[in-house]
């Protein structure tokens, strides 16, 4: 197990290489200068020339690329031009609240869909199954912004059952139970579509594993069905269930930044617009980088549960 978590990790080096080579091309060709977003549309071309200078943007690409990579590796993400303070201090002091946001709708999206694809592939062809199946397709079709602002039109606008906006109340809150209130609705608006693709492919690796031999022979041999599907089936099912749900927390990391956006969560992924209309461009970079290494811990974090799982991954 050592040799297969180090040889992860050490694939894990050039794709995080590979992330902040790509993302500091993109931000490098995105139209408009840092320097002129700071000062404004009316700053003379000495300013800006002047602050180009200082910034260190007056340099060649490939130079200016190595100077940031090299104090990326030394714990130093820059100074946001924006905020005028260091990159990793905002990022620090908003990654918990994208961390609250993205965890809890994980768990939603995992225990949901895992559940689901196990009642509707044990109820294969029946009404129960057919209404997941509905409730699938209409989850996975429907865009988590538009569902987002039904959400606080109908929920917070008409019935008044939850805040619109915010992590935590401007007067009185600041307590878990204000908390979990602002939290519901952005964790189930981003939670809605993973938990449709999980309970989807959970459904297909359930099937696949109640059409084996040994569960047809359990079967024969009067089991409950309760134990065949949960302590025979599920036990071999999880195995190809759990790169699903790897990937899926790559994609609601990914998708916590629109969802922010709609219901103004300060985390992460609003400080990435931010940076972006701002031209910040040391902040959006710093921004992607911590998000990209958490995609690979999770990723990596998986693929470990998995090898505990089954040590024959080891040896593919």
């Amino acid at each position: 197990m050592t040799k297969y978590i180090l040889t992860r990790l050490v694939f894990a080096v050039p794709v995080l290489l590979g992330v902040t080579l790509v993302v500091f091309i993109i931000l490098s060709l995105i139209p408009g200068d840092p320097a002129t977003a700071i000062l404004g549309s009316y700053a003379t071309p000495e300013n800006v020339e002047r602050l180009n200078a200082q910034l260190g943007l007056d340099k060649p690409l490939w130079q200016r690329y190595f100077i940031w990579l090299t104090n990326l590796l030394n714990g130093d993400f820059g100074r946001s031009y924006s905020l005028n303070r260091p990159v990793l201090d905002e990022i620090l002091e908003r990654l918990s609240a994208t961390l609250v946001l993205s965890g809890t709708a994980f768990v939603l999206c995992s225990v949901l869909g895992v559940v689901l694809g196990i009642i509707s592939s044990a109820k294969q062809y029946e009404i129960s199954d057919k209404i997941i199946t509905l409730f699938v397709i209409v989850g996975i079709s429907i865009p988590s912004f538009f569902l987002g602002m039904m959400m606080i039109l109908y929920f917070s606008v008409h019935l008044s059952l939850f805040p619109v906006s915010g992590m935590y109340s401007l007067y009185g809150g600041g307590d878990f139970k204000d908390l979990v209130s602002h939290l519901i609705m952005p964790a189930a608006t981003l939670a809605v579509v993973s938990t449709g693709v999980i309970a989807r492919l959970s459904r297909s690796a359930m099937l696949e594993v109640l059409r084996l031999d040994y569960i047809r022979t359990a079967r024969a041999k009067g089991a409950n069905e309760r134990i065949v599907v949960f302590r025979h089936a599920l036990r071999s099912a999880i195995i190809n269930i759990l790169p699903i749900l790897g990937l899926q927390a790559g994609f609601v990391l990914s998708g916590a930044v629109y969802i922010e956006i709609v219901f103004q969560w300060p985390g992460i992924g609003r400080m990435l617009v931010d940076g972006i209309l701002a031209r910040d461009i040391m902040l959006v970079q710093g921004g992607v980088i911590v998000v990209a290494f958490l995609y690979v811990i999770f990723n990596m974090t998986v693929d470990i549960m998995q090898l505990i799982l089954d040590p024959r991954v080891s040896k593919n």
